[in-house]
């Protein structure tokens, strides 16, 4: 079977590496002159199966309300006069029930578990390196109250399959002895010793690399247009290249991989896809011969904050604007990112060494995302991931790739349409 893969990110690229794997003959199409180059291209690098509870749960409103209108806040709402924003915040509110909250967390967590077995699964296979280690991830709290909290979900993601282990906060500078110079700070925190960390700009471009040398072809600087559909099936997807020119191109079956763009191509078609997109910033800063970064990728729950070794660097992640799709950088943000490294890790690394990034993570309001299929039975949908592209890449491609030849996936998920 022809497949033609929309987006060349992380989501995109592992699709076309599983479907390759089950013999069809790939192509993907992508904006830009090479994989992993805009919101794939420096996220927080953690592959995090422990951290799938969704931003939209009971405690969620007072602290957007709190957060309005502050440019450091880890998540702020722009409001705008935009109708799918407001959709977006409406249905996000009737995801914070609790009802709602716990079958999303469980949704995530199924789909995350999955998928970090598949990235095992396929570094043993392929050998494929991208600075990861297998350190866990510790999740750390600098308010009791919301310690409290922590336990409790960290008590309901242990029913289901997560080893989400409570720590002091002595145990957690044991785990982490970089915490040291924070540690009148820490309440306690959340160990998750199965969970990994890695540079998923390496992995996606090396995978895609490895991907176009078992005969998946790559067209770069395609921009996607339109779909084309006739009855219930997609009939091929315009795009304009490199040169301006024009381009119908034809499958069997199409992938949807373009993230926050995804809703643009797919309204015309009528397909439902609720996403918005939420901007995360990142610093990315030399260690050189500082000592006091961590080793062990940390959480910095009161901030919203990720912090990540990737080889001799660190990568510091985190926050949500929603604000539309503006790439620019703002400042205070990008200050804030610094200030609060530097008041936890003071010899972290260079901090003039600190290179900022801005990122369009496509959210749905319950931060499950949209994978299956569609009304046309030719499209699937592997778009809507948010904050977890990186850790449910992997399982989301499988699982994919099951669903277009008709096989039954392996994970519990509630895939669109008839999958």
């Amino acid at each position: 079977m022809r497949v033609l893969v929309l987006g060349a990110g992380v989501v995109g690229v592992t699709a076309a590496w599983y479907l390759a794997q089950d013999g069809h003959e790939v192509s993907v199409v992508d904006r830009n002159e090479g994989a992993a180059l805009e919101t794939s291209f420096a996220n927080g690098g953690q592959i995090a199966a422990s951290y799938a509870e969704p931003w939209a749960n009971p405690e969620a409103p007072a602290k957007v309300v709190k957060w309005l209108g502050k440019d450091d806040a880890p998540l702020l709402f722009r409001l705008r006069l935009d109708p799918v924003q407001w959709r977006w915040g409406l249905q996000f509110l009737l995801e914070c029930l609790p009802s709602r909250t716990r079958r999303n967390t469980i949704q995530c967590l199924n789909l995350a578990l999955y998928s970090r077995d598949c990235l095992k699964e396929l570094r043993a296979r392929t050998g494929i390196e991208y600075d990861h280690l297998e350190r866990g991830i510790l999740s750390f709290y600098t308010d009791a109250k919301e310690f409290e909290h922590g336990v409790a979900a960290a008590s309901l993601m242990r029913e289901f399959g997560c080893d989400r282990d409570v720590k002091s906060a002595d145990e957690c500078v044991d785990i982490e002895p970089a915490l040291a110079t924070c540690r009148k700070l820490l309440a306690g925190g959340i160990f998750t010793a199965s969970d990994e960390s890695g540079d998923a700009q390496r992995f996606t471009r090396e995978l895609a690399r490895m991907a176009e040398s078992r005969g998946v072809v790559f067209r770069w600087n395609m921009t996607v247009e339109s779909l084309a559909a006739d009855g219930d099936s997609v009939t091929g997807v315009a795009c304009v290249n490199g040169q301006h020119r024009k381009e119908l191109m034809k499958a069997d079956a199409y992938v949807m991989a373009l993230g926050s763009y995804s809703p643009f191509l797919l309204k015309p078609l009528r397909v439902p896809c609720l996403i918005y997109p939420a901007k995360g910033y990142s610093a990315t800063i030399a260690i050189a011969d500082h000592r006091g970064a961590p080793t062990v990728s940390l959480t910095d729950l009161a901030w919203k904050l990720v912090f990540t070794r990737l080889g001799d660097r660190l990568r510091v992640a985190g926050t949500a604007e929603m604000s539309g799709y503006n790439r620019d950088l703002n400042p205070v943000r990008c200050e804030a990112l610094a200030r609060r490294t530097f008041a936890l890790f003071p010899d972290a690394g260079d901090r003039d060494s600190a290179q900022f990034w801005t990122g369009l993570r496509p959210a749905t309001p319950s931060n499950v995302p949209l994978l299956g299929r569609t009304r046309y039975a030719n499209l699937f949908l592997d778009t809507g991931h948010g904050t977890l592209g990186w850790t449910m890449a992997c399982g989301s491609a499988r699982a994919l790739a099951d669903l277009i030849v008709g096989r039954k996936p392996e994970v519990d998920f509630a895939f669109t349409g008839r999958g």
